[in-house]
C-alpha cells in the first residue's frame, strides 16, 4: 500500500505561519499595505459582481420582481 507524498505534507501550523509572515515582510516590506488594499478591492469587486449576477438570475426567475425594481428607480428629472 503506497501513500501519496502529499499526505505527509499538511497545512502550515502556528510556527510556520510566523516564518511565512516574516519572509513576506522581508520581501515586500512597505508594499504590503498596498498589496493588501489591492486584494481587498479585488474581493469587493468580485462580491459586487456575484451579487449582480444573483440579482439578474432572480429577475429571470421572477419577472414580476423586475417590474418592482423598475418602479423603485427614480424617474428622470427634466
Amino acid at each position: 500500500m503506497t501513500t501519496p507524498m502529499l499526505a505527509f505534507m499538511g497545512l502550515p501550523g502556528g510556527a510556520e505561519w510566523i516564518i511565512i509572515l516574516i519572509i513576506a515582510v522581508l520581501i515586500f516590506g512597505r508594499r504590503l499595505p498596498e498589496i493588501a488594499r489591492g486584494i481587498g478591492k479585488s474581493i469587493m469587486e468580485f462580491k459586487k459582481g456575484v451579487k449582480e449576477v444573483e440579482d439578474d438570475m432572480k429577475t429571470i426567475d421572477d419577472p414580476a420582481q423586475k417590474d418592482d425594481n423598475a418602479s423603485k428607480q427614480d424617474p428622470p428629472t427634466p
